[in-house]
Parts: C-alpha cells; sequence; structure tokens
C-alpha cells in the first residue's frame, strides 16, 4: 500500500501517519521527490481502514500495490535509483561499462587488462577470482589468490572490483576486497545468500537467472533489500530459450520493462547472451539505445587460450574500437561515457 502525502504537510501531522502505520504492523518506505512525496508500507496492510486514511486531509491519495514486490517497486520510489561506488554513478547520465576477464588467470593478464580497458573508457574492472562452471572438472577460479589480485590491479588503475560471490562463508572478505558484489545468474533464487548480502552496504549486481521471469528478478532484489540493503543493480544476460545458435537468448524489451516497474538501474551483459565475441558490438549498441544504464563486457588479451568463455571474449583493441562508437551513440541518446 501507498500513501501519497498532501504538498505542505506539516511534520507533526507527517509523524502521527507514520506513528500509526507502524502501530498496526507496517514498516515505512518513505521516498520524497520535487512534486512528490510517498510513504510506502510494507507488511500486512489488512489492518488498516483505507476509509479512515482517505478521511485523513493530508492524505491525497491511497493506492493498493498489487505487485509482490514493494521496495523494489517503482510506485514505491518513483525517481531512478543511482548506485554510487567510488566516486562512480550507476543509473545516471552517464553508463558504467564494467569490462574484463572471465576469470583472473595472474597478476600479469589482470594488470594488462585493467590497463587497456581504463584507457578505452571503461569505469569497472569485473573479474571472477571463483568461478560457477557447469562441469566440475573446468576451471574454477583462483579463489582467494584471484581476489588478491583484483586488488593489485585496482592499485593499478584505480578501477573499483566487480566479482561474483557464491557462498555466504565468502561474504566478510568480499566485503573488504570487493566494491560491488555480483550475484550470478545461478544463484539469483538462493534466497538465503540474498539476505545476506542484503544484510552488507556494498552495491549488489544481481544477474536474472537463466529462466527466470522479470518479476522473479524483482524479487530476488526485494529478498536483498527488504534486508536494508537498497543499493542493487539488475543485470539481463539472456535467457534459455530453444534457440541453440547464440548461447542464450538476450531479452533486450527487459530493459524498458524494469525501467517501468522498477526504480532500480539494469544493465545488460552482451557476452553472455550471445556467447561469441562478434556479436558483442551489436548488442551493447542495442542495450544503449533501449535504455540500458551500462555493459558488463569480457575482455581477454588472448582469448584462444582463456581458462573460461575466450569464445566470447573481446581483445582489448577490439574492446577499444568499440568503445569509440558507443560513446557517440550515447550521445546521441542523451547519455555519456
Amino acid at each position: 500500500m501507498i500513501l501519497v502525502i498532501r504538498q505542505g504537510t506539516p511534520e507533526t501531522e507527517l509523524n502521527k501517519i507514520k506513528k500509526k502505520m507502524v502501530e498496526l504492523g507496517c514498516s515505512i518506505n518513505e521516498s520524497i521527490g520535487t512534486n512528490y512525496h510517498v510513504l510506502g508500507l510494507v507488511g500486512d496492510t489488512s489492518a488498516i481502514d483505507p476509509n479512515l486514511l482517505k478521511a485523513n486531509v493530508y492524505v491525497e491519495r491511497l493506492i493498493r500495490v498489487q505487485e509482490p514486490y514493494k521496495k523494489a517497486n517503482r510506485l514505491f520510489h518513483p525517481e531512478d535509483t543511482i548506485v554510487s561506488v567510488d566516486g562512480r554513478e550507476i543509473g545516471g547520465k552517464g553508463l558504467a561499462i564494467m569490462a574484463g576477464p572471465c576469470s583472473v588467470e595472474s597478476e600479469e593478464q589482470i594488470i594488462e587488462i585493467a590497463r587497456e580497458i581504463k584507457k578505452a573508457g571503461a569505469n569497472f574492472l569485473r573479474g571472477g577470482a571463483f568461478k560457477p562452471r557447469t562441469s566440475p572438472y573446468s576451471f574454477q577460479g583462483l579463489m582467494y589468490e584471484g581476489l588478491d589480485l583484483l586488488k593489485l590491479a585496482k592499485q593499478e588503475t584505480g578501477l573499483p572490483i566487480v566479482s561474483e560471490l557464491m557462498a555466504a562463508n565468502h561474504i566478510e572478505r568480499f566485503i573488504e576486497d570487493v566494491d560491488v558484489i555480483q550475484i550470478g545468474a545461478r544463484n539469483m533464487q538462493n534466497f538465503d545468500l540474498l539476505k545476506e548480502v542484503g544484510r552488507t552496504n556494498k552495491p549488489i549486481l544481481l544477474k536474472r537467472g537463466l529462466s527466470a521471469t522479470i518479476e522473479e528478478l524483482l524479487m530476488s532484489a526485494e529478498y536483498i533489500m527488504a534486508e536494508g540493503n537498497e543499493q542493487v543493480i539488475l543485470c539481463e544476460r539472456g535467457i534459455r530459450t530453444f534457440e541453440t545458435y547464440t548461447r542464450n537468448t538476450l531479452d533486450i524489451s527487459a530493459v524498458p520493462a524494469i525501467k517501468k516497474l522498477s526504480h532500480l538501474p539494469v544493465i545488460i551483459d552482451p557476452s553472455h547472451a550471445a556467447g561469441m565475441w562478434w556479436m558483442v558490438e551489436s548488442l551493447s549498441r542495442a542495450a544503449i539505445a533501449v535504455g540500458a544504464d551500462g555493459l558488463m563486457i569480457e575482455v581477454h588479451s588472448d582469448p584462444s587460450n582463456a581458462k573460461s568463455d575466450g569464445a566470447q571474449s573481446l581483445k582489448p583493441d577490439n574492446f577499444a574500437s568499440m568503445m569509440e562508437t558507443l560513446k557517440e551513440l550515447a550521445n546521441a541518446v542523451g547519455r555519456t561515457i
């Protein structure tokens, strides 16, 4: 339920309304903008008499929220959320470009790539230290050593680190070492893990599950936000369909759909969507054109010898060339890189 508060309501009257809602067992999500003031009520609202609220002269309107997600709902927060990371914004006018290798493989590899992507215009370094793989015999990542190497690359370039957390027992190290904690597609509905990251104060990049609906993605975001962490970034990375030519099917329509339903920023991962490096630029252009707040792109200096996902990784020179094209497109749609 949402209460639209009349402009100019005295603070004393507002506090009375809030106190009454809390007494009735609701928590309050307050959002104030230039032309609006809303109180989003979360919890069992069945005890609230809507007629009494409508009779209150300071309540302009009462809105029943039909969707099961509340804090992630745009009705609760009409303005776009902007997540700030080390002075960089995700969700504002500028586009967040997260680039780097699927897996951290060595100190030389990660530092070289970090330098190259920064020179090309990327503003975040993505790199996998813990790797969820379909086969238990595939490379699983350098784990804690990988985090140490990402930190060295950050010291060298200043780029904030984005890396995937797979298990709650690693969370303290991630809080210390990682700037944006990624929850991968396979863990999108690992609700215990979502609760754990919801208790941190770190930005969370939540990837859409392999066959998840948009509502299921938003409900997973709700799990994080319900624990108090509202710094959530959503990522569309392609979903599983009957098509087998591409690795996944990029649901480009998810961007405007999410923007209508939610205030959270949303980025696109064209690398995992296509699974083929030569498609990445085209899908990146489409993502910017449709309104995405950023991109996550895999870059590797030697894709043919990469320990994971080499086929979808751009070489640094291809990434730099693509970035020049994307900068022009971003300007055309009122965004910047």
